[in-house]
């Protein structure tokens, strides 16, 4: 491992930021070093500025692929190499599209569920759209973390790294119970099927949504994380109020919870 790269982990650490985050904010910054061939900490502003335009012309690469690209190199510049001259130059990157997800019914919630035959599967759609949690946050539910006596599902460690409680309906604790006496899981609540030392993965958790979705006849063109919409929306139609359901989703700004 470079000094350079010790140097902006040790940063990352201090400030408590994800491993997710750091990975991601470290991949940016070798990407960069990769292109030029030498240290991000020799680059001029200069540089900088025709890297996002490879970024965005020649590579295409998304909005958000490019704005994790400049938080990255940001956090570098500013954070670790402490190099002043960033402040003032002007970095583009493509503007962010705002995009209203295709939104699933509850039939279609429904038709998706019924077309697992695997009752582990099955519980993981359940699970995710039940409690509104993300593909990253069901698969590693643990089996400590439902209190079935309050009715509650600990969320540990949650995007920005943040812990909350989720509330369990009667339906989904006894579907979660039935399950419970049925699979025996141990720890995590959804083993893999190999390594029942370790949870099931995210690729494998949307592979199987999507070969769900088709069985069911859903032809939106929607991931897992559908579900986590499809619950969003469907507790407004109950009558959650906005600042409730942003609790219970763990959004950090109301802004996104309104989206």
């Amino acid at each position: 491992m470079t000094p350079l790269r010790h140097q902006m982990l040790d940063a990352m650490c201090q400030r408590g930021f994800s491993k997710r985050t750091q990975e991601s904010y470290v991949y940016a910054v070798r990407s960069l070093a990769a292109y030029f061939g030498r240290s991000p900490a020799l680059l001029s502003m200069l540089e900088l500025q025709q890297y996002f335009k490879v970024l965005a012309v020649d590579r295409k690469l998304s909005a958000s692929t490019c704005r994790l690209h400049l938080h990255g190199i940001r956090f570098l510049f500013q954070q670790v190499l402490h190099r002043k001259d960033f402040d003032d130059v002007k970095l583009i990157v493509p503007k962010r599209p705002q995009r209203i997800p295709p939104l699933l019914t509850r039939a279609e919630v429904a038709r998706i569920i019924a077309a697992c035959d695997n009752p582990k599967h099955r519980m993981l759609l359940e699970l995710c759209y039940g409690c509104g949690l993300r593909v990253s946050e069901v698969i590693r539910v643990r089996v400590p973390d439902i209190d079935g006596e309050r009715r509650l599902l600990r969320v540990e460690q949650g995007k920005g790294s943040k812990d909350r409680a989720v509330t369990i309906s009667p339906l989904l604790l006894d579907a979660l119970r039935r399950y419970w006496r049925c699979a025996r899981p141990r720890f995590w609540l959804f083993p893999h099927a190999f390594r029942p030392e370790q949870h099931i993965g995210v690729s494998c958790a949307q592979r199987m949504f999507g070969q769900c979705r088709r069985r069911a006849g859903v032809n939106k063109q929607v991931g897992i994380h559908g579900l986590r919409h499809a619950y969003a929306t469907h507790q407004l139609e109950n009558g959650v109020a906005i600042h409730d359901l942003q609790r219970l989703l763990g959004h950090g700004h109301l802004q996104t919870t309104l989206r």
